[in-house]
């Protein structure tokens, strides 16, 4: 009887630590998150409610060194700068430390797999070095610095997308691969390598600059081969939103590795400066932009919310910066206020929602893109897509409001 009795307050006493696990579980993923706090914040915690693991934003079944996810993570180090919060630089370490083992090799990436997407995560592993002083992060560091030494390159110098996509400059790769190459090149080589990456922003704007419209063609393709390309000028069909996007940003980031006298530096201002006066032109009066930005009443041409907030955010980050007017400010402004009220949606819990947001879109493969009108207007429209979190989140945090 006694035996009984003990075994059944052990019951009571275990079920009843097990209950308040539970309920503290319960209790935090239903917490509001406040519609008090900026933007910013209020973006940040939503997804760590999601993906309590970086690397599963998006939904992803595995561990995946991803472009996106780096771009979300490159935000919450600017986040995490402002506001000294810790959860958002545990939320980076722990995404870094899932990929970056003891001796500073990155697991699932291949130095032979050339491709700038896979460089864009590296972005986060400069200040996780510079905070922690770990070896690791160095060498990673390194391992990424170093695929740019054998990367293929076109007949003119610039960097293939992919080495899967021979001959071919996306504006997307950019972003991906020269503001980790500009701050590497500032920080630890003194600078020597800013001309090269200078020249990749040249020749992109040479040869996918539309004189028609003042935008620019999604990608280029310099043997002229590939079945999108334009058979007398190599481009793409078609001007797309989000490249657009990346473009600016790319701009607006690597000049931050630009020393004020380096010969370059006014050349990429300038570069800064005419995309801002030729986006503006095409803002809608919602003060989103559109899918094809220069098609904005051709039928089933749609608002797109990623590469609207990347053009917030290169836009707010130019003027900050002094490299454009501050009239800019403005139509930063009055894109950020379009965001807010047609594609942020706040759930009951407080939790808010990117919408309207292109899935992928890009050029070749299989199955074949045509870089179409009608391609783009068929790639799904979703919600909550990394490609959205991430540019909602620089954009917010720029703009502090």
């Amino acid at each position: 009887m006694i035996k009984t009795l003990s075994l059944g307050t052990n019951f009571y006493k275990y079920a009843s630590i097990l209950l308040l696990l539970c309920c503290g579980k319960t209790i935090a993923q239903t917490q509001i998150i406040s519609d008090k706090l900026k933007w910013s914040e209020r973006m940040a915690l939503s997804i760590i409610k999601r993906h309590p693991e970086a690397w599963k934003i998006d939904n992803h079944e595995a561990p995946k060194w991803d472009y996106k996810i780096g771009m979300i993570l490159t935000a919450y180090q600017k986040l995490y700068t402002k506001t000294n919060d810790s959860k958002y630089y545990d939320y980076i370490k722990g995404y870094a430390d899932v990929f970056v083992d003891e001796r500073g090799t990155i697991k699932k990436f291949d130095t032979q797999n050339h491709s700038l997407d896979n460089i864009n995560g590296g972005k986060i592993l400069f200040d996780l070095y510079y905070k922690t002083k770990e070896e690791k992060y160095l060498t990673a560091l390194k391992i990424l610095r170093n695929n740019f030494e054998d990367y293929p390159r076109t007949q003119s110098g610039g960097f293939w997308h992919k080495k899967i996509y021979p001959n071919q400059m996306w504006l997307d790769g950019l972003y991906m691969g020269e503001p980790f190459y500009a701050r590497y090149t500032s920080e630890f080589e003194g600078g020597e390598k800013l001309n090269d990456v200078a020249h990749q922003f040249e020749l992109l704007h040479e040869h996918t600059f539309d004189q028609k419209t003042d935008l620019y063609f999604h990608a280029w393709d310099e043997s002229k081969q590939m079945a999108w390309a334009n058979k007398e000028t190599g481009t793409s069909p078609n001007i797309w939103l989000r490249a657009l996007g990346w473009y600016g940003m790319a701009l607006v980031d690597v000049l931050d590795y630009f020393p004020k006298d380096h010969p370059k530096r006014n050349e990429l201002i300038s570069y800064l400066n005419e995309l801002a006066v030729a986006v503006t032109k095409y803002q809608d009066k919602s003060g989103l932009w559109y899918q094809i930005p220069n098609l904005q009443k051709q039928i089933g041409n749609y608002l797109e919310s990623s590469g609207s907030s990347m053009l917030v955010y290169f836009l707010a980050k130019g003027v900050h910066k002094g490299y454009l007017p501050a009239k800019f400010e403005k139509v930063a402004n009055k894109g950020f206020n379009g965001l807010v009220t047609n594609v942020i949606k706040a759930d009951k819990n407080g939790e808010i929602h990117i919408t309207q947001v292109c899935g992928s879109a890009g050029l070749g493969g299989n199955p074949y893109r045509d870089g179409s009108f009608e391609y783009y207007m068929n790639e799904k429209i979703v919600t909550d897509n990394s490609h959205g979190l991430g540019a909602f989140l620089l954009a917010a945090i720029e703009l502090d409001k």
